[in-house]
């Protein structure tokens, strides 16, 4: 009845929620509850809740979180009170206002970001230098 796949309007079967697919919450929509990505996902709105996603979540300047992310990669510009958990790379772009813990494995910060809390640096799984 229910399946992961759909038609487009040239007859192709397309798979739903794939990696490629970018999800996008924009301003003026709020949502309070965890949010599941398989792929990347953009908030521009606000969302009170945690975010796991496999790809990269990107927080525009506009969007704000109550809640854990966890993570591939992430660019945040708006403002996170919570704990953020990265794979990779965080970019805290200089419109970024955090409130909360960060682990990640690599960390690029804009002049004008702010962030109040702890973050530990950890190589992730991939990043593991054999000796």
């Amino acid at each position: 009845m229910f399946s992961n796949k759909k038609n487009n309007n040239m007859g192709k079967t397309q798979a739903i929620n794939s990696p490629d697919t970018i999800n996008i919450i924009n301003s003026g929509t709020n949502i309070t509850g965890d949010v599941n990505s398989g792929g990347d996902i953009r908030i521009n709105g606000s969302l009170k809740g945690n975010i796991y996603a496999e790809g990269k979540v990107i927080i525009g300047s506009s969007g704000t979180i109550e809640g854990n992310i966890n993570c591939s990669n992430a660019d945040i510009e708006g403002t996170i009170q919570g704990k953020i958990t990265i794979k990779s790379l965080l970019s805290l772009k200089s419109t970024a206002r955090i409130n909360g813990d960060i682990i990640t494995s690599k960390l690029s910060v804009e002049p004008g970001a702010m962030f109040t809390g702890t973050c530990k640096m950890e190589n992730s799984d991939n990043d593991k230098k054999v000796e």
